[in-house]
């Protein structure tokens, strides 16, 4: 007899997230269980349940069962050929989260140790350029004089006797057979008679730790560095964490930063908008001249190539882009205020010529006007 598809068998479609699949089994593994229905058919059904749930709830056998169907799992190993461990390992995948449970079925509960996150703030140059810093961090580490067992040197934790040190206990429940944390270990699997009076039996102390960090040139703000193991300290022996350095840019007085690109604004004067002329202008290597155009107005951007930066991924290095402000003079004496007002009659008199864009907005407004009947 063909095997059924194994989503059509739990009732869930290809795209189900695993919670789906999972409360999708339970309601079908409660429904056909042996002891709730026995006979054949009931029982085929929960095996066929089962075997679905064991497949679509492992990554690689679904990504295989996705592309080749049943032939896929079939041949990788055996996969499908059956159930692959009794009704309680399977169960207790599905249901330890709500019962103190855990994946395996029973034995020490290790706790990794807390990933932690620093803020390190960095100059816009130093965010481009890279740079090695060293932080100090507050964590918690493993106890150098219990070495992280939490007992009194010369002493060791001792067998819990509740759960025999297997840090789990099993409880019937009607036809239901329950596994859930010890509650006299809390899963640890020893007990501490004589605790190490510098941790308090906790086996972790508070600690500050200093660590050198090395930041890639072309980091932004947003951008997080990972330090693999320097987290806390897990408890019980468990592996540490990891810690996250969080990237914050901070605010340059002259560019802002773009992707791989930098902007600048710079003023210039009225004489050399009008007339051209050279500037020289900064970047974050070095200084470079930046030739202005005769006629230049404001909002003119000019750009500056290989002056930007280069990604912290890879790819090409940015520009450095100028937007060019033309200042209009202030605080003018009566003179020059008087050498304004020839320039201005003289401009004037030359028409479009001078102001071309002046005129042509005048002789929209008047078009306008004369539409509207103002």
């Amino acid at each position: 007899m063909s095997k059924r598809d194994y989503y059509e068998v739990l009732g869930v479609p290809r795209n189900a997230s695993e919670a789906d699949i999972k409360k999708a089994y339970r309601r079908l593994a409660m429904k056909y269980h042996p002891d709730r229905n026995p006979g054949p058919e009931g029982e085929q059904k929960f095996k066929e349940a089962k075997q679905a749930y064991e497949i679509l709830t492992d990554a690689r056998k679904r990504s295989a069962y996705d592309q080749f169907g049943h032939a896929g799992v079939d041949a990788e190993g055996g996969f499908g050929q059956g159930p692959a461990g009794g009704f309680g390992d399977i169960f207790g995948d599905v249901f330890g989260d709500i019962f103190g449970g855990g994946r395996g079925g029973g034995g020490r509960r290790v706790h990794r140790g807390a990933d932690l996150r620093y803020d390190l703030g960095l100059s816009l140059e130093d965010a481009v350029a890279g740079k090695e810093v060293k932080i100090r961090i507050p964590t918690l580490v493993d106890c150098h004089h219990c070495g992280g067992t939490g007992a009194k040197p010369g002493s060791k934790p001792r067998t819990c006797t509740t759960c025999n040190g297997v840090g789990q206990v099993r409880m019937q429940q009607g036809f239901f057979s329950i596994q859930q944390t010890c509650p006299q270990c809390r899963g640890t699997g020893t007990r501490i008679e004589d605790p190490c009076i510098h941790c308090r039996g906790q086996g972790r102390v508070q600690e500050q730790k200093t660590l050198s960090v090395k930041v890639p040139p072309g980091v932004d703000t947003g951008d997080r560095i990972r330090l693999a193991g320097e987290g806390e300290a897990g408890e019980q022996g468990g592996p540490p964490g990891d810690l996250y350095v969080q990237i914050a840019v901070e605010r340059h007085p002259i560019f802002t930063r773009e992707d791989n690109h930098l902007f600048c604004e710079v003023p210039i004067g009225f004489v050399t908008a009008a007339l051209g002329g050279e500037m020289e202008v900064p970047t974050l290597d070095g200084k470079v001249m930046l030739k202005i155009p005769a006629g230049t107005q404001t909002g003119k951007m000019f750009r500056v190539r290989g002056k930007g930066v280069k990604p912290v991924r890879g790819g090409a290095i940015g520009d450095l882009i100028c937007r060019v402000l033309v200042e209009t003079p202030v605080n003018l004496t009566e003179r020059q205020k008087e050498l304004l007002r020839e320039f201005d009659e003289s401009v004037t008199a030359g028409g479009d010529k001078h102001s071309p864009q002046s005129h042509s907005w005048l002789d929209g407004v008047k078009g306008f006007f004369e539409k509207m009947g103002f």
